[in-house]
């Protein structure tokens, strides 16, 4: 089997240049609808807001596998500051430059290839889904949950996902996400009572009351992790008070919080080990919490046997499995696929300028895809 490299390189430079500033697609993926249509697939948009959403199937058989991920990307940040255009891909010291050809255009191209390459082939012993949308770096509010939504009205489940994320670490197929931790963010108002700063006997200071709140959560272990998921991290982004001058002990204290955490907690757990907390130091608090994602884990199947067999034929690496990192679009996928898994370009330069890849992993990755679609056996 040999991927057409000169077809995979003209669609992942075409990819790159649509200004896919996220949640706007720019014509991306229009093309790619386009694109996916001429080779058989049957293409249902499904955009919602200022979101484009896309839904493409080829066959009729089950089981489906199914390829998923976004064709928006992060903006470029100052443009003189990169090498060359951050829109225009471009091969420099034997690595492809180009904003998006780690996060995700890159694989994007590479499995649509991979694709067509198996449908060229005649191979159809099942269906082959895929599922793009343009807002998984920004609000995930109009993109893939609407997919998923579909799916679920539709009575449609996809047997197998493999989502393009950019798993691997230091070598193309190194890592392997099968699972991703929970996030859950609390934004916090302790009250106090404001007042003169030479009369504190008459105030309530709300950065002192909450000293010892905020030593606490700072000191908890949460848990020891297990097998699949690191321990549950606790960290603070934001932490203000005060009226801009210095004689005055402000009434409030404002704060944000976020728990990245494994499968030993629910929302609801941590929920209510911080307001124990809170409580049990008598403060004067409202809270609120934004739950963005469950945790989920994809145990040993048929999918992970398939992709690791194909990696380790395809690139000579036996990955490894990790669950940690941000959030991705598999808090949603997990709710219509039976098995889903996240495998994709080395992310050791997404969202930098620059950010770059080397030139062989845009073929290699399409070959382990392909490699993947002709393992999979139902």
């Amino acid at each position: 089997m040999e991927i057409n490299q000169t077809k995979l390189l003209e669609l992942a430079k075409k990819l790159i240049a649509f200004k896919s500033i996220s949640p706007n697609q720019a014509g991306c993926l229009d093309y790619i609808t386009t694109y996916l249509k001429d080779i058989g697939f049957k293409t249902i948009r499904l955009d919602h807001g200022k979101t484009s959403n896309l839904f493409a199937v080829i066959g009729s058989k089950k089981p489906i596998f199914a390829f998923a991920g976004h064709i928006d990307v992060v903006p470029s940040g100052d443009i003189s500051k990169w090498d060359s255009d951050p829109f225009i891909m471009t091969e420099t010291n034997n690595k492809l430059v180009a904003r998006g050809i780690s996060d995700m255009k890159g694989a994007v191209a590479s499995f649509i290839i991979a694709a067509e390459q198996y449908i060229n082939n005649k191979l159809n012993d099942y269906s082959i889904a895929i599922l793009l949308t343009s807002d998984e770096e920004s609000s995930a509010k109009d993109g893939t949950s609407v997919i998923v939504k579909y799916l679920k009205q539709q009575n449609i489940v996809i047997d197998y996902c493999l989502l393009g994320e950019p798993t691997s670490v230091d070598h193309l197929g190194d890592v392997i996400k099968n699972g991703r931790r929970g996030s859950l963010t609390a934004n916090i108002e302790i009250i106090g009572k404001q007042g003169h700063i030479a009369y504190p006997e008459l105030c309530l200071n709300p950065i002192h009351l909450f000293t010892n709140a905020l030593h606490e959560l700072v000191n908890t272990k949460w848990d020891n992790g297990n097998e699949f998921f690191p321990p549950t991290q606790m960290q603070f982004a934001n932490l203000n008070s005060g009226l801009g001058v210095d004689n005055v002990i402000p009434r409030n204290l404002f704060a944000n919080f976020n728990f990245r955490y494994n499968n030993l907690h629910t929302s609801d757990s941590l929920k209510k080990q911080v307001t124990k907390i809170f409580d049990n130091n008598k403060l004067d608090y409202v809270i609120t919490w934004n739950d963005s994602a469950q945790p989920f884990l994809t145990k040993s199947g048929k999918l992970l046997t398939t992709v690791i067999d194909s990696i380790q034929e395809t690139l000579q690496i036996t990955p490894q499995l990790k669950t940690d990192g941000g959030t991705s679009d598999g808090r949603f996928l997990k709710d219509v696929c039976l098995e889903l898994l996240e495998f994709g370009m080395v992310n050791a330069s997404i969202h930098q300028i620059n950010e770059n890849i080397p030139k062989g992993d845009l073929l290699n990755l399409s070959k382990t895809y392909y490699n993947i679609l002709n393992k999979f056996k139902p």
